[in-house]
């Protein structure tokens, strides 16, 4: 009863806080989830990707135990050599296997006659090595021979810093060892990013390590990486591939859609052929809650709605009948002030309408005119009271009330009316006292002023002067000049005495050559000052 509207939300607040901290907890758990879900599938397709590396790895290391033991390597003992192995379909998903031999610089016109008696074609050395390098290290074979391959026959990977790089540690370590990212020589114009896993040759019984030269495999990176999802699959989660673990790290592959999601991660160092790469696994994470977290929030609010809305009828139907106990104990006191206002308004109005009749009878020279006069400011009280009713005797719009009393002359087609102003409300007795005034006004212009003949026009404007007082003017122009030496008439009266005196302001009226003028000072009232009762709803209606 003392919080009707803080105990239903109270509970609502509580059910819906129970409700979000399921949800929390909910949702916490799916992020696990699937944070161990992604770290599971990072781990499976770093390992495939390793024994994809690894494979082609064995591939290189039987090929340099072959080939360290032949004093020379003919083109077609090569070829023989890699059928003989009987790699799949796409290498695992290498371009192929090329040998690349050492070459001196005193050595390169012998070989690249060599290489023109096999029969390639106008193959050259190329680039040539400048006297800082001390040996090239051409492709001289690459099988499967074709087109794209050829296109790498004589290029010297010793000339290139990241191929360089990685012979260089593959012939320290005596192990297969991958390059970062490059593009093939075989791409041409294209910028495919690639790598090639190189496995060095020494010489067999020399003492020492006499470097012969590289068995290799050159790799497409993309499909590398796809060769190495065929073991495991992605699923619904994209991958990257780079070529080292820095901040600078060059992709090699990515099945990632390049947009401005929000995703969750997850990263595995790969160790392809001697060289740490960094495999990252991300989904993006789809906005909004769970299916789970979902249901859970729509039940939570759909018992959390009906929750307050029991507890509100309930402390609205104790409210209602609090209520209605005080209505009831109020009606007694309200007829009594009923009774007391509805005096001092009868009283008002009887005092107005014997005003009226002492001043009419005593301006009246006969019967017949002393009954017209009294009928129209009768009539002019009766419009007001009207509208005074329709309004419950509360406010009443300045213009409706000049409108009642000057509806007689509002339409005519020989003259003009014009009302202007903003929206004021007057309370009940300073209504009555402003349309005595303009039925006064109305009734001497149809008579002797701006209403009595063609052309004539009548304004009626008003504003607020100030928060509590309506200045209205009357103002008469085109009717017949005004007679300065008449004899003082009831309306005058009236209007200076009567209505000033209700109004409490003082009343300007000059009878001018070109039409009457009249200013009224009317006071502007709060309602709860003329108000016998507040706005009050009845408890016994429904308020839902």
């Amino acid at each position: 009863m003392r919080y009707p509207r803080a105990v239903p939300l109270g509970i609502f607040l509580l059910i819906a806080s129970i409700t979000i901290l399921s949800i929390f907890a909910i949702e916490r758990g799916e992020s696990q989830r699937q944070s161990a879900q992604i770290n599971a599938r990072a781990t499976a397709i770093a390992s495939a990707l390793e024994r994809r590396a690894n494979a082609s790895s064995a591939y290189l290391r039987a090929g340099a135990a072959l080939l360290s033991t032949m004093d020379e390597v003919p083109a077609a003992d090569f070829r023989r050599f890699v059928s003989e192995l009987r790699l799949d379909a796409d290498y695992r998903g290498a371009e192929g296997i090329g040998w690349a031999e050492v070459v001196f610089p005193a050595e390169v016109e012998d070989f690249n006659a060599r290489l023109a008696a096999e029969s390639l074609g106008n193959v050259q050395l190329h680039p040539r090595s400048g006297t800082d390098q001390p040996y090239a290290v051409p492709v001289t074979y690459l099988q499967p021979d074709t087109e794209r391959n050829r296109r790498a026959l004589g290029y010297d990977m010793f000339s290139e810093p990241h191929r360089r790089a990685a012979m260089m540690e593959a012939e320290r370590t005596a192990r297969p060892t991958a390059t970062d990212a490059i593009v093939l020589r075989q791409e041409g114009e294209g910028e495919a990013p690639g790598f090639l896993i190189y496995m060095p040759v020494f010489e067999a019984g020399v003492g020492g390590r006499a470097l012969k030269g590289f068995i290799y495999s050159p790799f497409n990176a993309e499909d590398f990486l796809q060769s190495a999802l065929e073991l495991e699959d992605a699923g619904a989660f994209d991958v990257r591939l780079a070529d080292s673990e820095d901040d600078d790290a060059t992709t090699l592959a990515s099945t990632f859609d390049d947009g401005s999601e929000n995703r969750e991660t997850a990263t595995q160092t790969v160790n392809v052929a001697n060289n740490p790469w960094l495999l990252t696994i991300s989904t993006v994470e789809e906005p909004g809650l769970s299916g789970l977290s979902m249901a859970t929030l729509i039940f939570g609010l759909l018992v959390a709605s009906l929750l307050m809305l029991l507890v509100r009828m309930l402390t609205q139907q104790a409210q209602e009948d609090e209520s209605a106990l005080q209505w009831f104990e109020e009606q007694a006191s309200i007829r009594n002030s009923l009774t007391r206002e509805l005096n001092h308004r009868v009283k008002n109005t009887l005092a107005n309408v014997l005003s009226i009749i002492a001043l009419t009878r005593r301006r009246a020279d006969d019967v017949e005119e002393f009954a017209t006069g009294l009928d129209g400011r009768i009539r002019a009280l009766s419009a007001t009271h009207d509208l005074l009713t329709q309004s419950d005797w509360g406010s009443t719009p300045v213009k409706a009330v000049i409108d009642a009393e000057l509806l007689p002359y509002a339409h005519g087609g020989d003259h003009v009316v014009d009302l202007t102003g903003p929206e004021v409300e007057l309370a009940p007795n300073d209504a009555l006292s402003l349309g005595l005034a303009v039925h006064e006004l109305a009734t001497n212009a149809a008579k002797y002023g701006a209403l009595s003949q063609p052309g004539g026009k009548v304004e009626v404007s008003w504003k607020m002067v100030s928060d509590s007082v309506v200045r209205v003017e009357w103002v008469e122009s085109g009717g017949p000049p005004v007679a300065q030496d008449r004899s003082r008439g009831f309306g005058t009266d009236l209007i200076e005495r009567i209505v000033a005196h209700e109004l409490g302001q003082p009343v300007e009226l000059d009878f001018k050559p070109e039409g009457v003028r009249c200013v009224l000072m009317i006071p502007v009232r709060r309602p709860t000052e003329f108000m016998i009762r507040a706005s009050r709803k009845d408890p016994r209606r429904s308020d839902r």
